[in-house]
């Protein structure tokens, strides 16, 4: 047995037994001693141990000491029950080099994934696991999990500097391996936590991370991603199919459809119905089916629910490959308390606000970022950017931005600090958001950004450099209330609201609007859609037929919840699919066709959305006409686009319709919901009208047309 001249101390070597060691790296592995090394390792369990093919001496259980000629050696462990052997996790040096460090002490690391969470890489000749994670408060940090018997005194990480952040790597630790992080802090160990930069995650209950590789071979949408921005701008056709993938359609043995399955399935059917775009409820790993994934744990894990990450990233291709872009929820207002999360992740309030004045969310029992610390704003913008690089996300549905933008939100007086000016505005998370916009419009051109902002805060669609939020698009909540109450009543009371239904071209300019008929919309004791319309059946689906053309042509792009296509019948359940065998009955049917119709209208009709943001795209033809319930505009386009007229009548009773038109000829009906193949009684004006001489509502020409009970007509200008 060699004998090594440097005989541990019995202090250091409690330490490094109990983990309590504040630096392993100082006596584990090799160090310098004259032409050769002198080479400690911590192995418990092993009863003899030989470093480089010498036999170590064991001057304490499961320490081992011995001298080497050589850096790269192996290690060869033995007891009762065999040998192994293993190379040793602390003769490799640090990973992160000068730039990687400064840039995480600054804050300013916009491809943080790429230090933090765990690599797979060859390191020094030897293929393992690269580890690092932020944890400043910290006195140890471990990784720990079935390669080391999820025990945290055998693999203490590396402190780097004052960064606050620990790496490690780990040989030997392949993909699909489960880990977590073991933390000592305050002289007690912490609960074991999940990564907060993990790529992958173990299927719930289970909470651990799970190795992943980044980088993706297999990407077919070069064609896509070249010319995405034109289909995210203001003036192009969006039209937005909002899914939880968890319950839009469900595998025989009620199971979740997978990620490749979703591929062709969602994939299919959205493009068949004309839209141009799926929003996915939020993918980044939460731990309770319940929360729809609004409380995620896993910010940079595509949930392991539906399959690993490669196979979502084959998901967004095949969309991709079909035209359509993929929006993702994102949800950076707040995360949830479990243990294995964020929550005191070092010991203190490291992500969240200490007060709970400003860190725990009342309504949702939920922590709060603090966006005023770097490290935390670096976080989230970083975690904005992973999924638009990583993934090829096109859009980013921003939750709950009222909720970060006032520090009072749905706190009653004394429940909230006010910011330095004595206000309520959260001038941290109003910075944050705008450094996440610039960001993402920066480093991603042709991307979009959407806000659910439900408040009358000024600009959030407006850049950055003119003092907004840099959004690209804002949820209109303020149409969507007013509409949906309107459409709630009966027939007989609407003259009296007539004006919910016209206030949004009040303000339809002062943001570029997407108009959402949501989740939000159809579950919580609020009915589905056709739920919501007054009357017998027949007029149910005839008040739900006229209202979604009254969207489709409304100035503003679109958003649907999936089942809200066909009419489902019932509420939205997260727990089981959508009631598919609905759509195959004729009423049903009728509304779902007439929604592909709308869409194909929409996209192929210039006037319909090529000044969805900008005032000369609209024109009110009659928007008075309370006693009868009908309301007419005329949609612009380009120079040389033919115009859209559109008339609502929102009564039971048929109406022949003095209506005015912005130029004379011939008007073909290219839409009709009372349509016989819609589930109507084609009523209406079949083969068009043509205009006469005679002043109307303003303009100089005007028809006499039918418009039909419970129903839109869409006229186009002829050629």
């Amino acid at each position: 047995m060699a004998t090594a001249e440097t005989i541990i101390d019995a202090g250091v070597a409690s330490a490094i037994a109990s983990g309590t060691h504040a630096n392993p790296f100082s006596v584990l592995g090799p160090h310098p001693e004259g032409d050769s090394w002198r080479v400690t390792v911590w192995q418990p369990g092993a009863d003899r141990l030989w470093i480089g093919g010498t036999e170590a001496r064991q001057d304490h259980p499961g320490l081992f000491t011995a001298q080497t000629s050589k850096r790269d050696y192996r290690v060869r462990a033995a007891n009762a029950d065999g040998e192994w052997e293993f190379d040793d996790p602390y003769r490799f040096g640090p990973v992160l080099g000068e730039i990687d460090e400064y840039l995480l002490g600054e804050g300013t690391h916009r491809r943080l994934w790429d230090a933090l969470g765990a690599h797979p890489i060859r390191h020094e000749g030897v293929d393992g696991t690269h580890f690092a994670v932020w944890a400043p408060n910290a006195q140890r940090v471990s990784v720990v999990g079935d390669f080391n018997h999820w025990d945290g005194r055998r693999h203490p990480m590396r402190a780097r500097g004052s960064t606050g952040v620990w790496e490690i790597f780990l040989p030997g630790v392949e993909p699909g391996t489960a880990y977590k992080y073991e933390i000592r802090a305050n002289g007690t160990i912490l609960p074991l936590k999940a990564d907060p930069v993990g790529f992958g995650s173990e299927h719930a209950p289970r909470t651990a991370s799970v190795v992943r590789h980044l980088g993706y071979a297999d990407w077919h949408d070069g064609e896509w991603m070249a010319g995405r921005a034109a289909r995210n701008g203001v003036d192009a056709p969006i039209s937005i199919y909002e899914v939880h993938l968890g319950s839009w359609k469900r595998a025989p043995g009620d199971r979740m459809l997978s990620y490749r399955e979703l591929a062709e399935q969602l994939v299919d059917y959205a493009d068949w119905m004309g839209f141009t775009h799926l929003e996915l409820m939020p993918i980044s790993e939460f731990p309770f089916d319940g929360s729809w994934g609004y409380q995620p744990i896993g910010m940079f894990a595509p949930t392991i629910r539906h399959g690993t990450p490669d196979e979502f990233r084959a998901l967004v291709d095949a969309a991709h490959r079909k035209g359509l872009g993929v929006i993702l929820d994102w949800v950076p207002g707040h995360f949830p308390t479990d243990q294995h999360g964020l929550g005191q992740f070092d010991g203190t309030a490291l992500y969240e606000h200490a007060d709970p004045r400003e860190g725990f969310h009342q309504d949702w029992n939920t922590l709060i970022y603090n966006y005023g610390r770097r490290e935390v704003r670096n976080y989230l913008t970083a975690n904005a950017l992973y999924w638009l690089d990583e993934f090829h996300i096109d859009g980013l549905r921003v939750d709950a931005v009222a909720s970060m933008l006032y520090r009072d939100y749905s706190r009653k007086e004394g429940e909230w600090i006010p910011n330095v000016h004595g206000g309520r505005e959260n001038y941290e998370a109003v910075s944050l958001l705008q450094e996440m916009n610039v960001s993402a419009y920066g480093e991603h051109p042709g991307i979009m950004t959407v806000a659910e902002e439900s408040t009358s805060y000024p600009g959030v669609s407006r850049p950055v450099n003119h003092g907004g939020l840099g959004f690209g698009f804002k949820w209109n909540m303020g149409w969507m209330n007013d509409t949906l109450a309107y459409m709630h009543r009966d027939p007989i009371y609407r003259r009296h609201h007539h004006h919910q239904m016209t206030f949004g071209l009040h303000y339809a300019w002062s943001e570029n609007f997407i108009l959402p008929i949501s989740h939000d919309e159809v579950v919580h004791g609020k009915g589905s859609m056709i739920a919501k319309m007054p009357g017998n059946g027949a007029e149910k689906f005839a008040n739900l037929r006229a209202y979604y053309a009254f969207m489709w042509t409304h100035p503003g792009k679109k958003l649907l919840f999936m089942g809200c296509e066909f009419a489902q019948g019932r509420e939205w359940s997260h727990q089981q699919s959508l009631d598919w065998h609905q759509a195959e009955l004729p009423e049903h049917r009728g509304v779902q066709t007439l929604v592909r119709d709308l869409n194909l209208l929409y996209r192929s009709t210039p006037a319909l959305h090529v000044n969805d943001t900008r005032p000369e795209g609209f024109m009110w033809l009659e928007p008075n006409d309370a006693d009868q319930s009908v309301f007419a505009f005329a949609r612009k386009g380009g120079a040389g686009d033919p115009m859209i007229v559109v008339a609502l009548n929102m009564t039971p009773v048929e109406r022949s319709y003095m209506l005015g038109f912005p130029a004379a000829g011939e008007w073909e009906e290219v839409l009709n919901t009372d349509a016989w193949h819609y589930g109507g009684m084609s009523r209406g004006n079949l083969g068009g009208v043509t205009t006469e001489r005679k002043g109307w509502h303003g303009q100089e020409q005007s028809a006499l047309v039918t418009l039909p009970p419970l129903s839109a007509v869409v006229f186009r200008q002829a050629n």
